[in-house]
């Protein structure tokens, strides 16, 4: 059995993907990774450590019992469902969405940073935002307000759906079976967060060194 994260260094104890795991299983899983990938109050779950986790313990024989092909497909499907979920939702509810007032589990500011990354990639933004948390959660949504062909956005959802869901289950799966991960589980647990959030911190940094590009050009022609 996997030695059991220390929940402090990873955050509040119910966000613990072990402890998810062996509370729900299966079924929880699934609802975490639709939750993530298109609900606008799944974008604190723990989508990238969730995964890895599931599979370390696929390949440990703890708690899932499912082949590894099962849990791939199953996985993939929650996470492009989820996305269509998300893309509709934003299609119908768009416009409003954008003059929602802050609150406690929403805040325009990722609703921004998803619009500004949507326009910075277009249509493979659904892809590349599978592996940047928050950014993947509302990513669809902008995707649905911005009116993104619908057939378009269903190719590039099921693509980075399957690859997010199938790619960081694999990864744990068969790095599962090596001593040291197994034995070290807490600080690769904590590498995947640290990897999850670095492209946020750059982009933000870019975007603040852009920012202040355009306040000293725009101070310099007054």
């Amino acid at each position: 059995m996997l030695a059991a994260p220390n929940t402090l260094a990873l955050g509040p104890s119910f966000l613990n993907p072990e402890w998810l795991i062996s509370t729900f299983g299966l079924i929880g899983i699934l609802a975490i990774v639709f939750a993530e990938s298109g609900l606008l109050i799944g974008f604190f779950l723990p989508g990238d450590s969730l995964l890895f986790t599931a599979g370390l313990l696929v390949a440990d024989g703890t708690y899932l019992h499912q082949s590894l092909w099962l849990m791939c497909l199953l996985v993939s499907i929650a996470a492009v469902a989820g996305d269509q979920f998300g893309y509709l939702f934003g299609r119908r509810l768009g416009p409003t969405l954008f003059r929602r007032p802050d609150s406690r589990l929403f805040k325009q500011e990722n609703l921004t940073r998803a619009q500004d990354f949507f326009g910075r990639y277009g249509a493979r933004s659904i892809v590349l935002a599978r592996f940047v948390p928050i950014v993947r959660t509302f990513t669809p949504i902008v995707a649905g307000a911005s009116h993104m062909h619908y057939r378009t956005f269903l190719v590039y959802n099921v693509l980075g759906g399957t690859l997010w869901g199938c790619g960081v289950t694999v990864l744990g799966y068969f790095l599962g079976q090596v001593t040291f991960v197994k034995n070290n589980i807490e600080l690769i647990l904590i590498g995947i967060v640290v990897v999850s959030v670095l492209p946020i911190g750059v982009e933000l940094l870019l975007g603040r060194r852009r920012r202040a590009q355009v306040q000293r050009r725009s101070d310099a022609d007054v």
